[in-house]
């Protein structure tokens, strides 16, 4: 069951962009042309520049001269699987930043048409199995209060609408109120997360993806899927973008 703030709070902010749609034009957030047709926030040109359009490595990110699940160095012991629409680093970044930071929405309805083409693609090719349900990456209370919404819900809920899949909602909560992970080391980020989440219920799927806005290391999506580590179900993350950070260790 989903709370009534949550139910409520999406539609305040699409509600919110949709009033600024009247007021402005409908131009790319990107390149600043207008947009005709009825996707908004992004063109189809600064989408294709901006998205994955050649295969990667699912669990590093490397980009791949063939079609594959990992690259060599991953094949050896295999990560997690993440399905991204784009880099962070490959123009969209701020404007992910400004979704999660300042409530600027505008890039969050084209991106998740985005993902879900690529999901829908790795799938026909075989490189993922599509999951029985989708999960939100958590808020504490606390953050979500202070932010008004949680952006991971946000893509979730659209993800599930556009692959028909069930959200199952609110079963994985975050225990520890964690400083942000951003600047900090690999092991920094490990010790942040330790032990920060925990199931509500028994989850009643063997296979499901894991949505939060951006990946870098993975420590978050990592620590929580040891809760389903006992039970052999199969995790897999999705999310708008991959924020490349081999040097984080």
């Amino acid at each position: 069951m989903v709370p009534n703030n949550m139910k409520l709070l999406p539609k305040l902010l699409q509600a919110k962009l949709s009033y600024w749609r009247l007021l402005l034009p409908n131009r790319c957030i990107c390149c600043g042309l207008k947009i005709e047709e009825a996707q908004t926030g992004l063109c189809g040109t600064c989408i294709t520049a901006t998205c994955y359009q050649t295969p990667i490595c699912l669990g590093c990110g490397k980009p791949l001269d063939f079609i594959a699940d990992y690259c060599g160095h991953c094949l050896a012991k295999p990560p997690l699987k993440v399905v991204a629409a784009c880099s962070y680093h490959a123009g969209l970044g701020g404007h992910i930043a400004s979704m999660k930071y300042q409530q600027q929405l505008v890039v969050l309805s084209p991106l998740i048409d985005a993902l879900t083409l690529r999901i829908k693609a790795l799938a026909k090719q075989g490189a993922i199995t599509l999951p029985q349900a989708i999960v939100a990456v958590p808020l504490h209370p606390k953050k979500l209060a202070s932010r008004g919404f949680n952006q991971a819900w946000l893509i979730a809920e659209g993800l599930a609408l556009r692959l028909n899949l069930p959200l199952w909602d609110n079963q994985v909560v975050r225990l520890k109120q964690t400083p942000a992970q951003a600047g900090l080391s690999g092991k920094q980020r490990r010790q942040n997360m330790h032990k920060a989440f925990a199931l509500r219920s028994v989850c009643p799927y063997q296979r499901i993806a894991l949505v939060d806005d951006v990946v870098t290391t993975g420590t978050t999506t990592n620590e929580i899927n040891k809760l389903f580590e006992p039970d052999y179900i199969d995790v897999q993350v999705w999310c708008l973008a991959r924020a490349e950070a081999p040097s984080l260790k």
